[in-house]
């Protein structure tokens, strides 16, 4: 999409000083929108590719004190707005077309918009403002989402624009995506980091809503196009941590990829995100799931680390290891 002002992606997060998704002090830039329900997914925010309100009941003021969502409303007639104990409580999301007037009129932040439209000149200038950060410490960029290739044309630009202030790329994906996609983009990334969720197809599918034979297919595809490749595990209990699965997973980077990955992360799930969830009026997935203890999870992705370096994968827990680029 175009404006005046050059190509607009919506975007619904920007995060400085990050240290996680690729080397040294980044900015991360999530836009929006994503093919992908994974039932763990702590970023409920980011599925729907367009703007969206979120309701927090708690920060309400008053209806009768405030009350300007319900006077900003065009469809306040519909009764789109659900109030309760004089607090804004919910939306009809049937009614509502996300104009977003009613979170822009709210002083208290109890109905919050999840993603806006920006140009890439917008989000460059938030980049660029901590360049001396990247430079000191090695790090720079990465887009994430949602999922990135969603808006492909947008981080095509976005990334492009990153090269020519010099600063390193990293594109954090799903690969669930068209090819020829990857193959525009790639010359303007520089290191790739994404997930293989299961081994299994029907697994796959029964917990994310895609089959995983494009994502091993492109993830093979980074690997020719020589692109330095992170690859996570979600090791998510009763969904994909058995050793079973981390072996086949294992001998896969082994035999397919010819072990030319810069590193595997197996990360611990974490219930994170509910709030966002109810915010939305979405039924958390997991609602049922009951944690087990830390030491229990942390002891079992050790154990998997070191199955996976009985293969000569270069194996991690966690996401704080240096990554040898």
């Amino acid at each position: 999409m175009k404006s005046d002002f050059g190509i607009e992606g919506i975007v619904f997060n920007i995060q400085r000083y990050t240290i996680h998704d690729g080397p040294g002090i980044r900015t991360e830039v999530f836009l929006k929108g994503c093919p992908l329900r994974c039932k763990w997914c702590s970023n409920p925010e980011s599925m729907k590719t367009g703007p969206e309100v979120g309701v927090y009941a708690d920060r309400c003021i008053g209806v009768d004190k405030c009350g300007y969502c319900l006077s900003a409303c065009p469809q306040s007639q519909d009764r789109v707005i659900f109030t309760a104990d004089n607090k804004v409580t919910g939306i009809d999301r049937e009614k509502c077309t996300n104009c977003n007037k009613c979170a822009e009129s709210c002083p208290a932040n109890a109905l919050m918009t999840w993603g806006n439209k920006m140009t890439v000149t917008e989000v460059m200038k938030v980049i660029l403002a901590d360049r001396e950060f990247y430079r000191k410490s090695g790090g720079g960029v990465t887009l994430s989402g949602g999922e990135v290739f969603l808006q492909w044309e947008f981080a095509f630009e976005l990334l492009k624009e990153c090269k020519e202030n010099y600063l390193h790329t990293c594109v954090e994906s799903a690969l669930h995506v068209r090819t020829d996609i990857l193959e525009k983009i790639y010359p303007y990334v520089d290191l790739v980091l994404t997930d293989i969720k299961h081994m299994n197809s029907t697994k796959h599918m029964e917990f994310t809503g895609v089959g995983n034979e494009l994502i091993l297919q492109n993830i093979k595809k980074t690997v020719e196009m020589n692109k330095p490749l992170v690859i996570r595990i979600p090791v998510v209990p009763e969904h994909n941590n058995c050793e079973e699965n981390i072996r086949t997973t294992a001998e896969f980077i082994v035999n397919e990829l010819h072990n030319r990955v810069n590193q595997v992360q197996l990360l611990p799930y974490r219930q994170l995100g509910t709030e966002k969830y109810s915010s939305l009026g979405i039924e958390y997935p997991m609602d049922d799931f009951k944690p087990v203890k830390r030491i229990v999870w942390e002891q079992n992705i050790i154990h998997l680390v070191k199955v996976m370096k009985s293969y000569g994968v270069p194996a991690v827990a966690g996401t704080t290891s240096k990554i040898n680029l």
